[in-house]
């Protein structure tokens, strides 16, 4: 009985959980009429790809795209490189400010990014960076960072340090060691950060919606979704349908990760 419920509840938790996705999915391939009708339906009794070709015809649509892409990558592999370092010399040296240091991530990761919304447009707008990509970038690469740090941080520590110096011993430096023996066991955390930092900086909204102002060539596909509604409503089958190829290359990123993202999360919240 306590297993029956235990399952009754995980299966009540995935229902409420997907059922917005399907539904998005859903009303994505339906006809207009059937998504203004007063009577829901669960399955399109006629699949159309016309909301679709509406959104990838959307003026911007591949330009936003591209942006997104660019922007997302490029903060998410500096945040991986520079984290890397940063986790290797938390987790495996002893110096004196390491305290203060990892406190200090920790803070960064619990502040809420929008309290950083008016200083970051300042400084933008005192160093001319406004309407930037790589404005864009370095504030993604700011909000990823202490996530990627804290995560990579737990997992270095569970790797024993007896491998590194057993490769030391056999004559390998340091960096060497580093690259032969634990690189290749931090891969499931590497997947893991990048997979939750791609996430993170693909979906954020409020700080494109702040620093690109003037240039909307400059804009990414969490604003494109807004174009949607105009002085008529909105056409929400368009809306749905962009929101799908919006959320199709995470779930496909994810999918394609998801045998080390478990693996890595957990490894990396072994030792703190």
């Amino acid at each position: 009985m306590r297993r029956l419920l235990l399952n009754a509840s995980a299966v009540a938790v995935l229902i409420v959980t997907i059922f917005p996705v399907y539904w998005m999915f859903l009303t994505a391939f339906k006809p207009t009429r059937d998504i203004q009708s007063d009577t829901p339906t669960f399955w399109p009794a006629s699949p159309t790809l016309d909301h679709f070709v509406t959104a990838v015809n959307a003026p911007g649509f591949w330009t936003y795209w591209l942006n997104s892409l660019l922007v997302t990558a490029g903060a998410v592999l500096i945040a991986l490189l520079v984290a890397l370092m940063a986790a290797f010399a938390v987790a495996r040296m002893r110096w004196r400010g390491r305290g203060a240091f990892v406190v200090a991530v920790f803070a960064a990761q619990m502040a809420p990014w929008e309290a950083l919304l008016v200083p970051v447009f300042i400084i933008a707008r005192d160093t001319d960076l406004l309407d930037s990509l790589a404005m864009l970038t370095g504030v993604y690469f700011m909000i990823t960072l202490p996530f990627t740090i804290v995560t990579l941080r737990g997992f270095l520590a569970a790797i024993p340090p007896e491998l590194e110096e057993a490769a030391q011993v056999d004559g390998c430096s340091r960096l060497v060691a580093f690259r032969r023996v634990v690189f290749p066991l931090l891969a499931p955390g590497l997947m893991a950060t990048s997979l939750f930092g791609f996430i993170t900086a693909w979906n954020e909204f409020a700080f494109v919606n702040v620093l690109i102002i003037k240039d909307q060539d400059k804009r990414t596909l969490p604003v494109w979704l807004s174009s949607f509604r105009d002085v008529f409503g909105t056409d929400w089958g368009a809306t749905m349908a962009a929101a799908s190829l919006f959320a199709l290359p995470v779930l496909l990123l994810f999918l394609f990760l998801q045998r080390h993202v478990g693996t890595g999360m957990t490894a990396g919240a072994v030792k703190g």
